[in-house]
């Protein structure tokens, strides 16, 4: 993810015709796929969609009977994770934590469902050998391919990474628009395809707003389901507020990020807790809370990439597999984290019908609640006024793409 630049404010766009999803091409390696094509009607259904191709232990040990009793008594039923944007940097950390059980669990079997595009087509197949040589026992299925309409079949969760890149001199309004035609057919496919309770992240930039027209193209999935990553941005947040206060981060709790994943974003300092006291009495530096922590949360992908010729990747993968932890996980007493989601209902009188972060805790059964207890003085009010703003404006300009009348 990465926040490069001065922000610009989204200008209208024109709308655009939507485009039809591609091609299918599909390698599904998993024992499943000789039963499909045993039956007849099944094996034409999957000939117009998928072009099946099995490997090595996947087709072997799908079914748990084939383990030791021993090793899976404890296990759950399987959980299926598309990935998009599957053959990326991001995605070349977060599959091996995934299919280690280091996100879901121990007992957690996994099968990864990955989408790519044709020309990286060669690179998923380079994915899935990887992950075959890895012999993670809790990695039951992976499949690949083209066509999302195949590749988020039955998906329990769905974490979309893959989107175009802003280029060099290219309004922000332009690429709103490039990936939101994206996201209106992932998100068709997601409302064909995936299980009705699929949780839905979103990564790819510009991410609330991809989150909101994959939302909007999703009508059967709850809005409520659908989220846009800031744990990166809350991850840097408590950094900052630890090296500040000489203690590390474990130190650090009740840290949010309001509003937008862009440089607008308000990491919440009047809220945030060290060592269970609030961090503005410990640090005493409003000063420094207000023209340094807060820029320096806001631009750190900027400046990492000025560090690292790119933008951020294992960090951006760690901040994913933490934002998953942090639903399937019951949230400490007091504490919360930090996730854009849908604004429909929220107490804080944030405009209703955007992706907006706010501080969220979960019981660990994969839902949440925004957290009603926050306290909002004028300066916090402020900001967050702003990033809304920004968002309405980003809505706006993909009217077009989620059914706003006179876009």
């Amino acid at each position: 993810m990465q926040l490069t630049g001065k922000h610009t404010a989204a200008r209208p766009c024109a709308p655009r015709t939507v485009r039809a999803a591609g091609r299918a091409r599909v390698v599904l390696v998993r024992a499943e796929a000789a039963a499909a094509a045993a039956n007849p009607a099944t094996a034409a259904k999957h000939q117009e969609h998928e072009e099946l191709k099995r490997y090595g232990v996947f087709k072997l040990a799908y079914d748990t009977s084939n383990e030791d009793p021993s090793l899976t008594k404890a296990w759950q039923k399987t959980v299926k994770v598309a990935v998009t944007g599957a053959s990326g940097q991001i995605s070349n950390h977060l599959l091996f934590m995934l299919a280690s059980g280091e996100v879901f669990g121990k007992n957690q079997p996994v099968a990864l469902q990955l989408l790519g595009s044709d020309r990286s087509f060669g690179a998923l197949e380079g994915v899935a050998m990887e992950l075959e040589d890895s012999l993670y026992p809790l990695l039951r299925e992976v499949s690949i391919g083209t066509d999302p309409y195949a590749v988020f079949k039955d998906a329990d969760w769905a974490l979309m990474i893959g989107a175009k890149p802003r280029g060099p001199g290219q309004e922000r309004a332009d690429l709103l628009d490039q990936n939101g035609r994206i996201f209106v057919d992932q998100g068709k496919a997601l409302d064909a395809s995936a299980s009705k309770n699929c949780k839905v992240l979103v990564v790819g930039n510009p991410c609330n707003t991809n989150a909101l027209i994959a939302m909007e193209n999703a009508p059967s999935i709850p809005r409520k389901n659908f989220h846009a990553l800031t744990r990166l941005d809350e991850n840097r947040a408590k950094c900052q507020l630890a090296l500040k206060a000489g203690k590390f981060y474990t130190n650090v709790s009740r840290t949010t990020i309001w509003g937008n994943h862009s440089t607008t974003q308000v990491p919440d300092f009047i809220n945030a807790r060290i060592g269970g006291r609030p961090a503005i009495d410990v640090i005493q530096d409003m000063k420094w809370f207000k023209e340094e922590f807060t820029p320096t949360v806001a631009q750190r992908g900027g400046a990492l990439i000025k560090k690292w010729g790119r933008s951020s990747a294992a960090s951006t993968a760690v901040s994913i597999a933490d934002a998953i932890r942090s639903l399937v996980t019951p949230t400490a007493p007091g504490d919360c984290f930090s996730s854009a989601v849908c604004t429909d209902g929220n107490q804080y009188g944030i405009q209703e019908g955007l992706i907006f972060s706010m501080p969220c805790r979960s019981k660990g059964d994969g839902d949440y609640e925004v957290c009603d207890d926050f306290i909002i003085d004028d300066w916090l009010r402020k900001k967050i006024t702003a990033t809304e703003e920004e968002l309405v404006k980003e809505k706006e300009c993909v009217g077009h793409l989620i059914g706003m009348t006179g876009a």
